[in-house]
């Protein structure tokens, strides 16, 4: 509520707001008056604090003006002259004629014995109070105490003065139109750093060019300025590096000294200010090492942040320049959030050029093993190797020329990385094998080395799938062979486990009759919830049979370790690398080696029918499902026919899958190609495009496009959201009629969605004959939204309009709704009217940002969100005649703001089904994710399918399903 002490306009300051009390019932005037005229101090205070809190909601109180002026205002009491200073900022000082009411004088009055009181508390607060006052009438009678407390003897009373002089001027410059001579006296002679800041600011407000002329005669000393002081410094050539270009040398020195500051705030803001006086090369490096000093050394992980998202910006703007300084901002890495570190590397990535890579990929090295060795805190060095792979990963695949080393790296240490590390791993091996033939052997070699070591069904998969495509001469798939019939252990796969159980059921029969000879010892236990609900008690017995079974299970050989957890996926695998490796053997052996490779064939189905036997026993606590079944079943019949149809089956097994995955990562490849060219493009500049001068521009043009960035205005939209103004779109567009025509009231609102607030501007008229008094909007919200404050009141003339503004939050993610009504009062005492509004329903599509992951953190998030929205898609034989599944697909994204993670190519091709992913995030940090699978089998069919949302929240779920449900809607009709 604007409590500025003219009458209340929209526009109107806002000083003060105060939440009412709802546990405390308001007393009425007769109370009040009697509090305020024989009260206690303390129940002045807080009889005066009820009404200032009252006339802030709108109350009627101007019967207690005179009551506050004749008991209230000769007080000493500090606090009362405290709450009477607030006072008068809320009271009412006008008639209803628009004239100051009398009682002002008495006002006035007070405010002058107060300016001349020897308390410097009493004197600083009512110079800190004549800043809020715009009544000319008033401060007239006080300029000549004002201007005598800017010689006061304490600077508490001397820095409030110079405030009070440029409220002043600024506001009513005739009332003291000496202002920036005085205060620029004072900035000379002043010793107090704080007076010297406000005078600088004023100065910098109201008249730069002395503020200039200052700053010329104390160049030398600003880097012995306080901080504060030095902030000023840096805000008046921010402001006047324009207009006065002609000091642009002694800015620039300025600002170097200040980058040297111990202060971070003025190291941030002095950096910031250098990049917009110049983009010299050297300016730029000075300011990307300051804010890596400061990304090095703060300690508060936000602010770490900022700085880093500053020096992307810096980045972006003067491409190459601040390249060399990729190793210093290296040490940030030192930092234990994992947002800053995932922040650092991804500018690294950026920075990274032909010149510097072999120094970042060492030193991604050491950060690597340093979370190999150190075991101090699991969980984060987890997440930050996988960080450190994935970017060593992305660099190697910009610059080939160190892959090798990064393969080799990788190899070394496979065995000592975690689940997700490892895969994260064994994925870039396997695409440096595709792109580099060269390697391919040595990569063959490390891995059979190091598959015994190998623990987790990924890494494994991944390790297999290597074997089986590149282990290509005779002599490597016998090292190969002979590694994973290691690997598997005893054949048959069954026979041998029941065997093994046989011994071990004898051994404890014979345990059990020895302890049954031995006297019987107290069993203790402890009590289990079994699956059912019912209790069972778990003896030391059945513990140690269970973690002997476990131990049995780990210290079998990892292939049948795995397939004994009931990972038949890594069965299935296993069988297409063995047929590969027959199929290969088959092929590049002679003809005395034809019993060899019989014997290889025979041992291969072996094998694979101990897979399925294994799947189908009482050994594995899930059977196998009837996919890998099939598979591997697929896999022996395979074997079986090898001789008569050969070719077919080396075109099926070994030519088609190869080409398969070698065109997966030539789409990768085409796809980041692709972005880095749309981004150039982007940031081009074209030979015909109109150079701009500024020097030469008109001053009310504002910076260039190149320095609009990083000035003060540009930071102030950023805030307002008019940064992001529409030029093609009209406002109009965003405007939602809340009532009829036909009404008294006809009210329309814009909606301007700005990141985190909502701003509704509605516009109110008037269609009656008779003025409309208190006039106001209720608004409620439904969902994450929360109404900031209450909209003021209004009288309304007839025929006339008013603009309400309300500021509304967001919290998150979720299609919230907006809801209200108008009321107002009528001509008559009772005549009390209300009108309905319609909804304003807020887009979800506001927040929402297309986003890309890899599949690996898509599967982490897949599995791990549990709010799942599942919508079934179908549309009619005249929607689908001219539409396929891809341009389904892409209707799909375009309605839903996300971006497709599944690679074009595995898009391409003519089939009658679909399956693709879908990611986006919004800008509160949450995911959102997506799986549509569609089909049509002929060309009339209609387009049939579904698509599975999850998302952490059940909001964002919720939401984006209503908006593919919309599509599907807009799309059949």
């Amino acid at each position: 509520m604007a409590t500025a002490t003219g009458p209340a306009a929209p526009t109107d300051a806002c000083y003060m707001l105060i939440h009412p009390r709802l546990d405390v019932e308001t007393p009425n005037l007769q109370t009040l008056k009697r509090n305020l005229e024989r009260g206690t101090d303390d129940i002045k205070a807080e009889a005066l604090q009820q009404v200032i809190s009252g006339t802030l909601q709108g109350e009627n109180h101007d019967q207690l003006l005179m009551h506050i002026i004749r008991f209230v205002m000769p007080t000493r009491n500090k606090t009362l002259k405290k709450l009477l200073l607030l006072y008068w900022e809320v009271c009412p000082k006008y008639e209803a004629d628009g004239k100051l009411k009398q009682e002002t004088i008495l006002i006035c009055n007070a405010l002058l014995n107060d300016l001349q009181h020897p308390n410097e508390f009493i004197r600083g607060s009512t110079l800190r109070f004549l800043c809020k006052l715009r009544e000319a009438e008033l401060l007239e009678p006080l300029i000549g105490p004002t201007r005598e407390c800017l010689s006061h003897r304490h600077a508490y009373v001397r820095k409030n003065a110079v405030e009070a002089v440029s409220s002043i001027y600024r506001t009513l410059p005739h009332l003291i139109p000496d202002g920036p001579e005085l205060i620029s006296g004072v900035l000379q002679t002043e010793a107090d750093m704080t007076c010297r800041r406000n005078a600088l600011t004023m100065l910098t407000q109201s008249a730069p060019a002395l503020a200039v002329q200052w700053l010329k005669e104390n160049a030398q000393l600003v880097s012995g300025f306080e901080e504060l002081l030095q902030l000023a410094v840096i805000d008046l050539i921010r402001r006047t590096a324009r207009d006065f270009a002609s000091e642009k040398a002694l800015f620039i020195r300025c600002i170097f000294e200040l980058l040297n500051a111990a202060p971070s705030a003025v190291k941030y803001e002095a950096a910031t200010t250098l990049v917009t006086l110049s983009s010299n090369p050297a300016a730029v490096k000075a300011a990307a090492s300051c804010y890596i000093t400061l990304a090095t050394k703060e300690s508060d992980n936000n602010v770490r942040i900022i700085v880093l998202e500053r020096l992307d910006r810096l980045r972006a703007r003067h491409e190459g320049i601040i390249d060399d300084l990729v190793m210093d901002l290296l040490r940030v890495l030192t930092a234990p959030d994992l947002d800053v570190r995932r922040k650092v590397l991804g500018i690294v990535m950026k920075l990274t050029s032909q010149r510097n890579v072999n120094d970042v990929i060492s030193m991604l090295k050491k950060e690597l093993a340093k979370t190999v060795s150190d075991a101090s805190d699991y969980d984060k060095n987890t997440d930050y190797r996988l960080l450190v792979i994935q970017t060593i990963h992305s660099c190697a695949s910009q610059f080939p020329e160190v892959a090798a080393s990064v393969v080799e790296l990788f190899l070394d240490s496979i065995a000592d990385f975690g689940a997700s590390s490892a895969t994260d791993a064994i994925v870039f091996i396997r695409e440096v094998a595709e792109k580099f033939p060269d390697l391919r052997q040595g990569i063959v070699s490390h891995l059979v080395a190091s598959f015994m070591d190998f623990k987790a069904g990924k890494v494994m998969r991944g390790a297999l799938w290597i074997l089986g495509e590149y282990a290509e001469t005779p002599d490597e798939i016998r090292e190969v062979w002979t590694r994973l019939r290691k690997a598997i252990g005893e054949l048959p796969l069954l026979a041998a486990e029941q065997r093994e159980l046989d011994a071990a059921s004898s051994a404890t029969a014979e345990g059990a009759e020895k302890s049954a000879a031995e006297p019987k010892a107290a069993s203790s236990g402890s009590h289990r919830i079994l699956a059912d609900g019912t209790y069972a008690t778990e003896s030391s017995l059945t513990a140690r049979a269970t973690e002997a079974l476990s131990l049995k299970l780990d210290s079998k050989p990892p292939l049948r370790a795995v397939l004994l957890h009931s990972d038949f996926f890594t069965g299935t695998v296993l069988a297409s690398t063995l047929t590969k490796l027959v199929l290969r053997f088959a092929r590049a052996a002679s003809a005395d080696e034809e019993q060899q490779v019989n014997s290889l064939r025979a041992e291969a189905v072996l094998i694979m029918a101990g897979i399925i036997r294994i799947g189908q026993s009482s050994f594995v606590a899930t059977p196998i499902d009837e996919d890998s079944y099939d598979r591997v079943l697929a896999c022996i019949r395979a074997l079986e026919y090898m001789d008569e149809d050969a070719d077919v089956l080396t075109e099926a097994f070994i030519d088609d899958t190869q080409s398969a995955f070698a065109r997966l990562v030539k789409g990768e490849v085409k796809r980041v190609a692709e972005e880095e060219r749309k981004h150039s493009n982007d940031n081009a500049v074209q030979v015909d495009d109109v150079i701009e001068f500024r020097l030469l521009a008109a001053a009310n043009k504002g910076a260039s496009v190149s320095n609009a960035e990083d000035t003060l205005e540009h930071d102030i939209e950023l805030a307002t959201g008019e940064a992001e103004g529409r030029a093609a779109v009209s406002k109009l567009d965003s405007v939602v009629q809340l009532t009829g025509f036909s009404d008294a009231v006809y009210a329309e609102a814009y909606v301007n969605v700005n990141q985190y607030d909502i701003l509704l501007d509605v516009m109110v008229v008037n269609q009656t004959n008779t003025t409309l008094r208190n006039l106001s909007i209720e608004f409620s919200t439904l969902g994450d939204l929360k109404l900031v404050e209450k909209p003021t009141t209004y009288n309304v003339a007839p025929f006339s309009f008013s603009s309400v503004k309300a500021s509304i939050k967001v919290s998150s993610t979720e299609t919230g709704v907006i809801f209200g009504t108008i009321v107002y009062d009528g001509p008559n005492v009772n005549d009390s009217h209300s009108i309905v509004l319609n909804d304003i329903h807020v887009d979800i599509m506001e927040y929402i940002r297309p986003a890309r992951c890899d599949e690996a953190q898509f599967h982490a998030m897949w599995t791990e969100f549990e709010w799942e929205n599942k919508v079934n898609m179908s549309t009619t034989k005249e929607a689908a005649e001219n539409l396929d599944l891809r341009g389904y697909l892409q209707h799909i994204m375009r309605a839903t703001n996300m971006a497709c993670l599944t690679p074009a190519n595995a898009l391409a091709g003519d089939c009658g089904f679909l399956s693709a992913n879908l990611y986006a995030r919004s800008i509160f940090g949450e995911d959102a994710l997506a799986n549509i699978s569609i089909e049509k089998p002929t060309e009339e069919s209609p387009i049939t399918g579904h698509i599975r949302i999850r998302a952490k929240t059940q909001g964002i779920a919720l939401s984006l399903g209503d908006k593919i449900s919309a599509a599907k809607v807009s799309l059949s009709e």
